[in-house]
């Protein structure tokens, strides 16, 4: 039913691509209209878990120290250069001359010292608190070196601190980023219209404003993957990254209008299960959620083949990663008796929340399908961003959940207190801490290959698939990333040729 809803509107979107080529025959110089999947709930980054705050403001309003690019690759931004100590614990950052906040305070290295201690102190929500936690001493030798020592060597530092979760507030300002972000990015806020739009503007006083071409971004929220695919055919939309439109790519492909960018992520979409509800804190009912999906048929049916299945949390191209899809794969016979092995009464009813990304809402009717082949009737609930955020992620109130979880560097999260998964193994814990307590690389990654067996063995999750990043942009639109080792709409990169 899906799969013909999506392919009737899409179609129907193509008979008005008549009046298209008039509205993109005019010169578009300096705006652009993009489409995200999700509304961000908020847009402080340094506080909210949602990537999609990341996809508005990464770059754009709020800057890092530095910036990853599309190849993962690590390049200067707020800091000019970097030394380390032999140690790989010491690390001294030039800070870049001339920058201010849009405020019009200037950034210097007491900013940044202030925004890491925000990050790691009592009250904070950083998600990659952790990161933080490590560091053991800040101290500004003048005001553009900052020296940063942490207690753990950490080879992943640079990276992390060109996220978002890094960003270098104002102290001023930093209280209502939510609502008015102020940073020193290139692009300010102009107006949000919830459950609509939102319009960034570029911002005059940023140090290399000429370099910027795009003067107004206008970014729009389709959640819904026929929606999406409409409005692109329509020419509403320049581009859309990480778009729904893996069954339509013949026809985008087969139109000049458009280009089509098909890259990697480090993303991970699992079937998320809360460890702590009966009867889901038996590992033999976990596993047996996970041996009653089909991966590869959830790929073919949910991202039209475009993914690559996991049996960890851990993905394929990842530094220290095996291959564990052999481990609780799929055998519906085996989870059936595992659930009775548990003393399960079939049929065992759970929920399952969906939030509104597209993977989600078609995944579950897919795996529900699956789960109800073993005696598990998974009751589909569909759930708004924020009730999801709330509801599942702050309240743990769920059973089951689909989410895709995109940020590249997130294995800790099975380490942290508290997190909605509601896993607590002290034996993982402590192998967490040895990881970051190791520095030669080798050692680490075999550290690292023994956790991704653990998360496995104890099915803390249905681990599903690797998701494909699928861009369709106007075919002049310059600057498009392919990959996406994370969730960042880059639009200092972007003009129109």
């Amino acid at each position: 039913m899906i799969r013909r809803r999506t392919a009737l509107t899409a179609t129907a979107a193509a008979t008005l691509t008549g009046l298209a080529p008039a509205a993109w025959s005019q010169s578009k110089k300096d705006s652009l209209v993009l489409a995200m999947t999700l509304e961000p709930p908020g847009l402080d980054p340094t506080a909210g878990a949602a990537s999609a705050i990341a996809e508005v403001v990464q770059y754009n309003v709020l800057e890092t120290l530095t910036k990853i690019r599309s190849d993962s690759t690590i390049a200067p931004l707020l800091a000019t250069s970097w030394t380390v100590t032999p140690d790989n614990k010491t690390w001294a950052f030039t800070l870049r001359p001339g920058v201010k906040f849009h405020n019009g305070e200037p950034f210097n290295a007491a900013t940044v010292k202030y925004a890491f201690e925000r990050a790691v102190a009592p009250d904070s929500t950083n998600k990659d608190k952790a990161v933080f936690a490590n560091i053991v001493n800040m101290r500004a030798t003048d005001d553009l070196t900052i020296v940063i020592t942490l207690k753990n060597t950490n080879p992943d530092f640079l990276f992390q601190i060109g996220q978002a979760t890094a960003s270098i507030v104002e102290p001023r300002s930093a209280a209502t980023n939510n609502t008015q972000p102020v940073g020193t990015g290139p692009f300010k806020l102009d107006s949000w219209a919830k459950g609509n739009n939102l319009v960034l503007s570029r911002w005059d006083g940023h140090r290399d404003v000429k370099s910027i071409a795009l003067r107004r971004v206008t970014i729009r929220f389709i959640s819904d993957a026929a929606a999406q695919v409409a409005a692109l055919l329509a020419g509403d939309v320049d581009l859309f990254p990480r778009v729904s439109a893996a069954r339509n790519l013949a026809q985008f492909r087969a139109d000049k209008r458009f280009q089509v960018l098909v890259g990697g992520t480090r993303a991970k979409t699992v079937v998320a299960i809360n460890n702590k509800k009966k009867p889901l804190d038996d590992v033999r009912v976990r596993r047996a959620i996970a041996m009653a999906i089909d991966r590869k048929q959830v790929i073919d049916g949910v991202a039209n083949g475009f993914g690559a299945p996991i049996g960890s949390f851990y993905v394929p191209g990842a530094p220290g990663y095996v291959d564990l899809t052999a481990v609780n794969a799929f055998n519906p016979d085996r989870a059936r008796a595992l659930l009775k092995e548990a003393g399960v009464t079939t049929p065992l009813e759970l929920s399952l929340k969906l939030p509104p990304a597209p993977y989600a809402r078609q995944g579950g009717e897919v795996i529900a399908a699956m789960l109800a082949k073993v005696g598990i009737v998974a009751k589909q609930e569909n759930v708004e961003w924020a009730q999801w955020l709330s509801g599942v992620y702050g309240q743990k109130s769920y059973d089951l959940t689909i989410i895709s979880h995109v940020e590249p560097l997130d294995f800790g999260n099975f380490a942290r207190p508290g997190y909605y998964w509601n896993y607590e193994n002290p034996k993982f814990n402590a192998l967490w801490d040895k990881i970051n307590s190791t520095a030669d690389i080798k050692q680490r990654h075999a550290l690292l290959a023994e956790a991704q067996r653990l998360v496995a063995d104890d099915a803390v999750l249905a681990y599903l698939y690797q998701p494909t990043a699928i861009t369709v942009a106007a075919a002049r639109l310059k600057g498009v990333w392919k990959d996406m080792p994370i969730s960042a709409n880059d639009l200092s990169a972007l003009s129109w040729g």
